[in-house]
């Protein structure tokens, strides 16, 4: 069995699953907006040889169109359902739409939308958000961006999860809602029951000129996740993987 995943850093994670490349919610740029990247840049290569590129929902830190524009034009995007004309405004036209429950099959894997509970604001487009199930020899949840929701212990259902990607903070020192900060991510790996969670969404972007002065954010979320998943699964691994690190899935 064959696995392998980066998190390249926030919401962006390269999962390698049985010679199928998928990259969720690409931000790769040292910028976005006023928010600046810290530490390594995203390296070059997790952009090549891709396979398709995973999109959650349409705010910025999860849709970057420079980022989007950066990959091979041939690379398809699976997008929530309601947002295929909005990329196919922008020039993207290999666009397969996903509600919560439809499946499409990329090589070796099946990529199956999930719930997810993340307020979208006022939007003209009125597209829910996803998270992922990317399932071939191994079981990968990627939460994209949301908060606990109702049957979220019915995403990973029989057999179970290999990997769960579990955001834990934002991009700035507070929360606001529809995020899960580490204690209800905590609580979101207790129901969802993975052999291994990994804490995304945290260390990687931040307002500029607040790193020094606030730099918690950057740094405690993934241990305070660790310590309070301890107490409430502690069967489950926790891996804190810094941006641009690594795991392999063979023997994990």
């Amino acid at each position: 069995m064959s696995g392998r995943i980066v998190y390249v850093g926030h919401a962006t994670v390269l999962v390698e699953l049985d010679g199928v490349r998928l990259l969720t919610d690409p931000v790769l740029g040292s910028w976005l907006g006023p928010l600046h990247r810290q530490g390594p840049a995203a390296a070059a290569a997790v952009a090549e040889g891709l396979d398709a590129v995973l999109i959650s929902h349409l705010h910025r830190d999860h849709l970057d169109l420079r980022s989007l524009r950066r990959l091979a034009p041939a690379v398809p995007l699976v997008v929530p359902a309601g947002t295929k004309a909005f990329f196919a405004r922008r020039g993207f036209d290999r666009v397969v739409e996903l509600a919560p429950g439809r499946s499409h099959r990329i090589g070796a894997v099946t990529v199956t939308a999930t719930p997810a509970d993340h307020d979208i604001g006022r939007r003209r487009i009125a597209a829910e958000p996803v998270g992922y199930l990317v399932e071939g020899t191994r079981r990968i949840y990627f939460a994209g961006d949301t908060d606990l929701f109702a049957r979220m212990a019915e995403v990973g259902g029989p057999p179970g999860l290999d990997l769960a990607l579990l955001p834990v903070w934002g991009w700035g020192p507070t929360l606001g809602p529809g995020h899960m900060n580490p204690e209800r991510a905590a609580r979101a790996a207790a129901l969802l029951a993975p052999r291994v969670a990994v804490p995304i969404h945290w260390g990687t972007f931040y307002p500029a000129g607040l790193a020094r002065r606030r730099p918690r954010p950057l740094i405690g979320p993934p241990r305070e996740f660790a310590a309070r998943l301890r107490d409430l699964a502690p069967a489950v691994t926790v891996e804190i993987l810094a941006p641009g690190s690594g795991l392999d899935l063979r023997g994990s």
